[in-house]
């Protein structure tokens, strides 16, 4: 099983590459990842008695299995492992391009995508020696997608990865494009700095992983995908992945090439949405690959909030958080990161053609007063 990795190796001699360039400089100051999956009060077991917040549903809690022992899963979703959290409420879709759109509104937030670049501040997350990029890269932009038009080595991100000035949610594609027309679609393009602010100003928070895998499994215990064993029951596709062969040939038999609309598949046994694929999920938690080895004998793990620092090896100057839930562009010949046991770590300050979020709400944060929808 491969995984979809840009490595930091991608930075070449004489100019940074793409993905490098999604670090970003000039960005607010945050919370702690575990700081804000609790930052209005702690999740309580019992339901809340205020009324039902729209457009989210009631996440009923319970003990699990998180993670896989798969022998064909990442290395990164070993060992499973018993976990328990207290119900909390869930978006029942992806943040949406209007939601974003209200909150950019009221608030007059700048994304990281629409910020310059700082070399003096971005080379710190660089190995050391990396060369300065000539200052034309240094420029408000994000990576995008961009296809080849014929088969290339999976082992080179660099192939179908292409950073575009510009780029940002809205102009998912550069200068030239937008959003008119995707109110629906999931906002991409944001950075976890972008969705922890987006959250706060919603009154709510990012969903810690362990929340975040239970919500997506949906009562369901044990099972490869969100909606059983089998990928496609019948057939039909249940999530907006990619078919055909990655990354030069997609089938489109979804009915998608890109983002779909939020509600395009049937809900989960939680009704939710697009939980698998579309589009990669921010979480609260700091990433390390060995997370669940550190908690593997602990019995079970009551509401983990994640490490108190991360650490990739594979990337060890970068700070990432952890993703979920794979997008649009997972395949069976590259990743098949459609399951719920599926994670990854993406730099906190990154935003990309496939990476998103949805807000959670702890039972006793009703009522408080959020500022937005949805």
């Amino acid at each position: 099983m491969r995984r979809i990795f840009i490595p930091a190796g991608l930075l070449a001699a004489g100019f940074l590459t793409a993905y490098a360039l999604t670090i970003r400089a000039r960005r607010p100051e945050r919370l702690a990842p575990e700081t804000s999956a609790r930052a209005s009060g702690a999740s309580v077991g019992g339901r809340s008695s205020a009324a039902a917040p729209s457009g989210m549903a009631w996440i009923p809690g319970g003990e699990f299995t998180m993670g896989t022992d798969d022998p064909e899963a990442a290395p990164a979703e070993h060992p499973a492992h018993r976990v328990r959290v207290d119900g909390f409420w869930m978006d029942v879709t992806e943040v949406t391009n209007a939601q974003f759109r209200r909150f950019v509104e009221a608030s007059g937030y700048l994304t990281t995508a629409e910020r310059p670049v700082v070399w003096e501040q971005l080379k710190r997350q660089l190995p050391p020696g990396t060369p300065k990029p000539p200052d034309d890269r240094l420029v408000p932009g994000s990576l995008v997608f961009t296809p080849p038009d014929h088969p290339v080595s999976l082992s080179d991100p660099s192939a179908w990865w292409r950073w575009v000035p510009g780029a940002s949610w809205r102009h998912p594609e550069g200068p030239g494009s937008s959003i008119e027309g995707k109110d629906d679609h999931p906002v991409i393009h944001v950075s976890w700095d972008d969705a922890l602010a987006f959250a706060n100003w919603a009154g709510k928070r990012l969903p810690t992983e362990a929340e975040w895998e239970f919500a997506a499994r949906g009562g369901l215990e044990g099972k490869k995908y969100a909606w059983g064993d089998e990928l496609q029951p019948d057939g039909k596709p249940l999530a907006n992945t990619w078919q055909g062969h990655f990354p030069d040939r997609n089938t489109r038999d979804d009915g998608f090439l890109r983002t779909a609309p939020v509600k395009s598949f049937p809900p989960n046994g939680y009704g939710l949405h697009d939980m698998i694929g579309n589009v990669w999920e921010w979480c609260a938690d700091w990433y390390r690959p060995d997370a669940y080895r550190l908690d593997a004998d602990r019995g079970v793990v009551v509401n983990p909030s994640g490490p108190e620092t991360g650490f990739d090896p594979e990337e060890p100057y970068q700070p990432k958080c952890v993703t979920r839930g794979g997008s649009f562009l997972c395949s069976p010949n590259y990743c098949s990161n459609y399951r719920p046991s599926a994670r990854r770590g993406t730099a906190i300050d990154s935003g990309m053609s496939h990476l998103g979020f949805r807000c959670a709400l702890s039972g006793d944060q009703v009522g408080r007063g959020a500022n937005g929808p949805p």
